[in-house]
């Protein structure tokens, strides 16, 4: 779920925070990326007439295409990606992943079960749950590009936002708006313009200028991440984000809030978990050692990389040559 309607609430409170730009100006930066994210857009997005795409052997290879591709486009301009895994989530977000497992089920079986064949393929994508085996894969892939990944103990958002705060990168790019409630300074994301079609355009979101025009500290607009709905902790009913944001600006925080007696519909849940909520978002604040880094770093094998895209992912020869010619592996 991210922070629910938080980017709305940004476009309205602080429109000057988000910029349209193209990629090629965000060349020689670092990026890391959280992986999920475009595994499950590579899983939905990259096929042929709503068929997943597969090798020779009938393995599905669309999330290996569709990472290829996606990191060859940041490769091409001159931005050096680096892959966030997600590890073990915290148990505080376990009845979340399973309404989520629930959910996949259900459309799992309505895909199955429709006689439409656009409703089946809307289910069908809607079915799809990242495994281990695609996870194995993609480090395949990386481990053969020479692409650096890290695979740590925690939420992927959560690890790279604290590596964006720290410096070691420039930006972190996702869709989860619950980064910024990680501390992200400089988020990336697709384009939320909606009238600008072109895939090389991305939205940059600073949060110091949401602060500013949010006039909260970064403790205050936490708490709003959390009344606004996350996944650590139940929202409160008819509370939604404008209302939210309208709470900590005249209360400060939720103690207040809860002190107030103005929110008379409070759950004890929320009550019980709002604080570990704010120490969850904040799990790896000042945690990483830049000493101790668990990055996974390799060099490219081009004859490797050309055999594994050519045979093992059934992607042409001549696509991967000129994909692979972007960034003059092939010349």
């Amino acid at each position: 779920m991210g922070i629910r309607s938080l980017a709305s609430l940004i476009k309205q409170k602080s429109p000057n925070s988000i910029q349209t730009t193209a990629l090629y100006s965000l060349s020689g930066k670092r990026v890391a990326v959280d992986t999920s994210i475009f595994l499950y857009k590579s899983l939905s997005n990259y096929r042929h007439n709503g068929e997943y795409l597969r090798n020779k052997d009938g393995k599905i290879v669309s999330h290996i295409v569709g990472i290829f591709y996606k990191t060859i486009q940041y490769l091409a301009v001159g931005i050096t990606p680096i892959y966030i895994f997600d590890g073990k989530p915290p148990v505080e977000k376990k009845e979340v992943l399973l309404e989520r497992s629930k959910k996949a089920e259900e459309s799992k079986i309505l895909s199955q079960t429709t006689q439409n064949p656009e409703e089946a393929l809307k289910h069908e994508k809607s079915s799809i749950r990242v495994k281990k085996h695609h996870i194995d894969d993609i480090k395949e892939l990386f481990n053969l590009m020479g692409i650096s990944y890290i695979h740590p103990e925690g939420e992927a958002e959560a690890y790279a936002s604290e590596l964006c705060r720290i410096g070691f990168v420039d930006y972190v790019v996702t869709e989860d708006m619950d980064t910024l409630a990680h501390g992200c300074p400089r988020m990336i994301r697709n384009c939320m313009d909606k009238s600008i079609k072109r895939k090389d355009v991305v939205s940059v979101i600073d949060l110091e200028d949401i602060l500013k025009n949010f006039n909260m500290n970064m403790k205050e607009f936490l708490d709003l991440c959390i009344l606004c709905g996350c996944d650590y902790c139940p929202s409160i009913p008819k509370v939604g984000t404008v209302r939210s944001f309208n709470y900590i600006q005249n209360f400060r925080n939720i103690e207040a809030l809860i002190e107030s007696k103005k929110c008379n519909n409070i759950p004890e849940e929320f009550i019980q978990k709002y604080d570990s909520s704010r120490k969850l978002f904040e799990v790896f604040k000042d945690k990483i050692d830049l000493e101790d880094l668990p990055i996974h770093n390799s060099s490219c094998d081009y004859d490797k990389l050309s055999n594994y895209l050519i045979n093992d992912c059934a992607i042409s020869e001549k696509r991967v040559e000129n994909a692979l010619k972007k960034i003059n592996v092939l010349v």
